[in-house]
């Protein structure tokens, strides 16, 4: 009983709130886009949050480090779903996702960035089971990166570039977590200010063009600079209090698109304003800021770099998806967490808040620091 109040005690409980309070604003606006669809995507939301709820008590009351055991072999079901998902029939030009009957998806490279953590702060742990330092051996550090590569690599395949950039954040904010030597990252970026122009160079057509749209709009306006032109439109329009729910010009009369996934940050700065968009930027960063916070007091190594990379996806996933809608960073179909309809996304979201609680639950002091 006495442990239990412990826990309880030490539990990040605003994590829990920040998360809640994304959750109802979603829907609110799920609600507001949906309605000339009667509803649909708002009462499938519903049922994902309700299915999501179990998963998040379940995470946040078994140890981290039972479910830690668990890693590898979730980690190697994960290497053969996303290999699977390659040889599906392509949905909006991604063979990303599992279709099950008409209307259930399952997307594996989503719930994939919660294992991905997982196995490589186990992996990183063994690495540095003789200390800290162990990771700067180039053989251990190599392995480490190569566990990293081979979801990236695969998720790059189907392609959802996006989705692979979360896994690339998350990877960096756990070795820089690590102890990882500087020199290893002047090194990684150096080669990355020589591998952007290759790599620039070498895009499929279609990332190519999202790369020159984001940079003049005006280049394609009917085509592929359609989108974030009409989302900037809503979002400028709502101005400090937004035109009110169900009366956004661009969200009802069905200019912006995809309305219920890439940009409902557009939907809601169009009906709510201003005031709502800033707060719900506030959130994102109260939720970044405690999960840092969480890895900096965990209890050991493991639970430090499974909150960090958690914060890192956050991270990502705030400021590409609200980069996107207002014209800052290219379009790349990143959802925005508890807020975006869809249901591998918001079952992921909320077992990283459950992952974030059972770490803090059980903190003593911080460590990353040493």
């Amino acid at each position: 009983m006495l442990r239990g109040k412990k826990l309880l005690k030490n539990t990040e409980w605003s994590i829990l709130i920040v998360c809640v309070i994304l959750t109802i604003i979603g829907l609110i606006a799920l609600f507001s886009a949906t309605q000339s669809a009667d509803y649909e995507e708002f009462r499938k939301q519903v049922q994902w949050v309700l299915i999501s709820i179990p998963f998040l008590i379940l995470v946040s009351v078994i140890d981290y480090n039972i479910i830690i055991r668990f890693s590898t072999l979730a980690y190697i079901i994960l290497i053969g779903l996303l290999i699977g998902v390659l040889f599906t029939e392509p949905i909006n030009g991604a063979s990303s996702w599992f279709k099950f009957g008409e209307s259930i998806t399952f997307q594996p490279s989503e719930i994939g960035k919660v294992i991905t953590i997982l196995f490589l702060a186990f992996l990183i742990n063994k690495m540095q089971i003789r200390g800290r330092k162990e990771i700067n051996k180039i053989w251990k550090l190599i392995t480490v990166l190569l566990a990293a590569m081979i979801p990236i690599f695969l998720i790059i395949k189907e392609p959802d570039y996006g989705t692979a950039i979360a896994y690339i954040i998350a990877i960096i904010f756990m070795l820089f977590v690590s102890g990882i030597d500087k020199k290893y990252i002047f090194f990684v970026l150096i080669v990355t200010a020589v591998a952007i122009p290759i790599v620039y160079n070498n895009l499929p057509e279609h990332a190519l063009k999202r790369i020159q749209v984001f940079l003049n709009p005006g280049l394609d306006e009917r085509g592929a600079g359609y989108n974030i032109i009409q989302s900037k439109l809503a979002i400028g329009a709502g101005e400090a209090f937004g035109m009110g729910l169900f009366k956004g010009n661009q969200t009802q009369l069905g200019f912006l698109h995809p309305k219920t996934t890439d940009f409902i940050f557009s939907v809601i700065g169009e009906e709510l304003g201003f005031i709502a968009t800033g707060s719900i930027t506030i959130l994102y960063i109260i939720l970044v800021t405690k999960a840092v916070y969480v890895a900096k007091t965990a209890k050991d190594n493991i639970g430090s770099y499974i909150a960090i990379g958690i914060a890192g996806i956050f991270f990502f996933h705030m400021t590409e998806n609200i980069g996107m809608t207002i014209g800052l960073l290219p379009i790349t179909g990143v959802p925005l967490p508890f807020v975006s309809y869809g249901g591998s996304s918001m079952i992921t979201n909320f077992i990283c808040i459950g992952l974030l609680l059972n770490i803090s639950s059980r903190r003593q002091k911080a460590i990353f620091a040493q």
